[in-house]
């Protein structure tokens, strides 16, 4: 596998707090930034995915969210509760929130401000899928192309994720550091969907690295508020003029299958990639199909914008 050039984190001053980031890859090529999801570290990103990447033609940047590993804690919002998330599925009573998405969107603007990014291409996945579609809504020409991974428009009409894996994220948050390696390679095996050896094996190690920069479990909380609170992107969807493609896994227990095709239906022109036996996450297997379509997307891009 051909490796590129991997530079440490830093902190950068953007929309006001500490954003957390790492670049691969050539500094003059295309920039390509990688938006996670909810509660999930820069570094699930996984550094031999983003040198992958990097190594189809990219500087690769992935970053810390508000709230999450080395960037920027903030404050206030309670743990949700069950009482708040029947009032707005059935009532369709607003989540009060810290922060929403629009604010987590000019954390990734201000980014490629600092960095001195005019415009990338934006990969987000879960949460950040929802992030990307933000940008791409409302900063049209920082976008030079879109690919939402298992993510959603946010239509309520949309199916809820399986009651197992929802009770998983509504479930307390681990007390000690065996107790969080525990929860997190049961929450990843129960994403990923079935048997996966060559994740399952690099779980202990990855969980030890997000343990050691640090969790925020309050941060948590407030990122699912902001989701929550940020309500449906299906009716400005349309105002997407980057080229779109949306990845979405035929077996994905969180983000079911049909929200990635709303996805695709709402985003003028949009591609739609399934992939068979994907549940919610990137498992290894899947990488050189997954990197192949980003890459080809974005390259693609590049050349209807020349």
């Amino acid at each position: 596998m051909t490796t590129a050039a991997h530079q440490p984190a830093h902190l950068v001053r953007a929309n006001g707090i500490d954003i957390c980031y790492e670049t691969f890859g050539d500094p003059a090529a295309p920039p390509l930034l990688l938006i996670m999801g909810l509660g999930a570290q820069m570094i699930i990103w996984d550094d031999e995915f983003c040198q992958m990447l990097a190594a189809r033609g990219f500087r690769v940047i992935r970053f810390d969210n508000r709230d999450i590993g080395q960037s920027g804690k903030l404050h206030g919002g309670k743990r949700l509760t069950p009482f708040e998330l029947i009032k707005l599925r059935l009532f369709n009573i607003p989540v009060a929130a810290p922060y929403k998405l629009s604010d987590m969107a000019k954390d990734t603007i201000g980014l490629m401000d600092a960095l001195d990014i005019k415009s990338a291409h934006l990969v987000g996945a879960s949460m950040g899928g929802m992030i990307a579609q933000e940008i791409a809504i409302t900063y049209p020409h920082r976008v030079r192309s879109l690919t939402s991974i298992m993510s959603t428009t946010g239509n309520p009409r949309l199916p809820p994720p399986k009651r197992e894996v929802a009770m998983l994220l509504m479930a307390p948050p681990p007390n000690t550091k065996d107790e969080y390696i525990r929860r997190f390679q049961t929450t990843w095996k129960t994403l990923r969907v079935g048997s996966f050896p060559q994740d399952e094996a690099r779980d202990v190690a990855l969980a030890e690295r997000c343990f050691a920069r640090g969790l925020n479990p309050a941060g948590v909380g407030r990122q699912l508020r902001a989701i929550l609170a940020s309500g449906s992107r299906k009716p400005r969807l349309h105002l997407v003029t980057a080229p779109t493609l949306v990845i979405h896994g035929t077996v994905d227990p969180l983000v079911l299958p049909a929200a990635g095709k709303d996805t695709a239906e709402s985003i003028p022109n949009a591609k739609l990639l399934m992939i068979e036996g994907m549940g919610h996450a990137i498992p290894i297997p899947t990488w050189p199909q997954i990197i192949g379509a980003i890459a080809d997307h974005a390259h693609g891009a590049n050349a209807q914008a020349a």
